[in-house]
Order: C-alpha cells, then structure tokens, then sequence
C-alpha cells in the first residue's frame, strides 16, 4: 500500500504496523529526570531504550511513544507502559535496565 489510504466517512478501517509492542513513557517524568539512563546516566529513557532495541535487532518492532501524565509522578523515576500490559505501570528508576521494556530482561517485583 503506497500514499494515504483512502476512506469513506463512517467506515473503519485496519492498517497493519509491523510492531509488535508499544511504549508508552510520560514525557513530564522524562524532562524532570533529564537523563538518568543509558551508560553513564546520561541518557533519556526514550534514548536509552531506542539504543538498547537496535542492539537487540528489534527496533522496527517497538514503538516508543511519550505521552501524557499517567498521574502518578514518581521522584527521580520515569512512567511507562507496555502496550501488551496496559493493566500495570512500570516505573523506572534512575539507572534502571531499560531491557525491561525492550523486553530483554525479567521486571523486577
């Protein structure tokens, strides 16, 4: 399928993505945080994360998405959400191992 796809009012419609997660990460805690991840603690969630999924090969295969406050505003911690687990919040620490949301390490507790 090249170009916009093409639709009618009222019909809905499905376009296939290729992903096979989303994560969902609040933007307010990633700017209070400013850093805090990757190697030296330098980075931004969504930084480290993205590095961390093209080392894995998987980064056409999660989408990562900053949204709003998920509301409940951690210190020195950033929100995020699996989209395949959107029952529970993962709140990352500061210089926590992002492979919890890549997928390629266990959650802790």
């Amino acid at each position: 399928m090249s170009g916009k796809p093409k639709i009618t009012p009222g019909a809905v419609m499905t376009v296939q993505t290729g992903w096979r997660d989303t994560v969902l990460i609040c933007r307010k805690c990633s700017k209070k945080l400013d850093g805090g991840f990757g190697e030296g603690g330098e980075q931004t969630l969504r930084t480290a994360l993205r590095e961390r999924l093209r080392e894995t090969g998987q980064r056409r295969a999660v989408r990562i998405i900053e949204t709003g406050c998920f509301g409940v505003c951690p210190k020195r911690a950033v929100v995020a959400c699996l989209g395949r687990q959107s029952e529970r919040l993962l709140v990352l620490g500061e210089g926590a191992d992002v492979g919890v949301l890549a997928g390629t390490s266990p959650p802790a507790g």
